[in-house]
């Protein structure tokens, strides 16, 4: 049987539980994912030659980094033809591209250092999302940004931020897409902090500078990123959860973003997308993997991941969760490591499509627990694999042959960097 024999079988079966695979597949295809640039350059950018700070770290030494702008998005474009469903590209702000020898520092940074990614995100229908840089940066003094207590430091930053609301609205303008912009900084202390709540009240007015910078709320959104601890950051960080939670519910326009390994490795953010979604009418999600800490890893299709996916789809919130993906191994080819994450979060998307939702919630109001079990565990050995290569086969990126190119381009592109 080939592809198409095979999802007409499964096709069936799911009838069976009220599961319209058609309109599964259709309806993801429409769905957007950020695609996060800095995989392939294992977070370094193009406006500095310093080392990755800001408590994070990318490990592994793979050859066929890309080390210009040019190869960076050829190396997107092969992401792209292996990968299939619905895209947008998230930048950083240090991936600015500045022609004929021009620099400008952070705070002055201008919509025209990214015309080049707007026009390669236009020419292949892609919205784009924005991320000031508040890392890998000599202005990061003493481990702190926004919440420094430096005046210049801190005004230094607020302008940066300021700069990426305008260069946001740049992107939403020329795309006609709306653009998330995040804002998370490692700010924070290695060893126990004598003043916690100074410098969450200057992180709180250096945000509300950052948003009041004039642009439009439908088309802009800003965010605010919170993270339990970094690399010498392990006991205070400014920006925690209840800080950002916070500041998102009391500032209208701004929302909580939620990477599910910026928690204590015993929180689970499955559990969190309900819980916010009762609260806010749209919400940002970061799709990553951390192992026992803030690690990074390729997104694969764990039990994590497919609950995310699935509080997401059944909550019917495909529309008010703004899903991107966040991660860096620089331990094996980079184009793979893309492929496999973006691959697997639209699998669990995909899979959590494929369940009969309103059948089993209506299974737990009637406090059927024993059928609410036996059908969740009938769901595991649906023919979902079956759906996922028709999905990739209508696509373009069969799952049989895309790891074939991903060599093909290693052999005849990145080995020759």
């Amino acid at each position: 049987m080939n592809v198409q024999e095979r999802y007409a079988a499964a096709k069936e079966e799911y009838a069976k539980i009220g599961v319209d695979t058609d309109a599964a597949i259709a309806k993801l295809k429409t769905i957007p994912v950020s695609l996060h640039c800095w995989q392939g350059d294992d977070v370094i950018g193009f406006d500095h030659d310093g080392p990755l700070t800001g408590g994070i770290q990318t490990t592994g030494n793979y050859p066929g980094k890309a080390t210009t702008p040019e190869q960076l998005m050829a190396d997107i474009d092969e992401v792209l033809k292996v990968t299939p469903g619905c895209k947008k590209l998230n930048l950083h702000a240090s991936y600015a591209i500045f022609e004929d020898g021009e620099f400008v520092d952070r705070d002055k940074i201008e919509p025209k250092h990214f015309k080049k990614w707007v026009e390669f995100a236009k020419e292949r229908g892609m919205g784009l999302d924005f991320n000031p840089t508040f890392f890998s940066h000599p202005k990061m003094k003493d481990g702190l940004t926004l919440s420094s207590p430096d005046d210049e430091i801190r005004n230094f930053w607020i302008e940066h931020g300021k700069a990426c609301i305008r260069i946001s609205q740049y992107f939403a303008d020329e795309t006609g897409v709306p653009c998330v912009m995040n804002i998370w900084t490692g700010d924070g202390t290695k060893d126990v902090p004598a003043d916690r709540l100074g410098p969450r009240q200057r992180y709180k007015d250096a945000i509300e500078q950052i948003i009041a910078e004039p642009h439009d709320p439908n088309m802009v959104k800003p965010c605010v990123e919170s993270k339990v601890f970094g690399i010498g950051v392990e006991s205070y960080t400014v920006g925690s959860a209840e800080f950002a939670l916070s500041f998102a519910a009391t500032h209208e326009g701004c929302l909580p973003l939620m990477d599910n390994g910026h928690y204590h490795p015993t929180e689970v953010v499955s559990d969190k997308i309900p819980a916010l979604l009762a609260f806010f009418p749209e919400i940002a999600l970061h799709i990553t993997r951390p192992v026992r800490w803030d690690s990074d890893h390729v997104v694969i299709y764990d039990d994590e991941t497919r609950e995310m996916a699935k509080e997401i789809v059944r909550c019917d919130a495909l529309d008010r969760v703004d899903m991107a993906l966040d991660y860096f191994d620089a331990s094996i080819n980079r184009i793979s490591a893309w492929a496999v994450g973006f691959r697997s979060w639209q699998k669990a998307l995909l899979n959590a499509m494929c369940m009969p939702h309103a059948q089993l919630k209506e299974e737990q109001d009637q406090a059927n627990w024993t059928k609410v079990m036996v059908d969740q565990e009938k769901i595991k050995m649906m023919p979902f694999g079956d759906v996922w290569a028709e999905y990739c086969r209508q696509c373009g990126t069969d799952d049989d042959a895309w790891f074939d190119e991903v060599l093909r381009y290693e052999k005849e592109v990145l080995s020759r960097r």
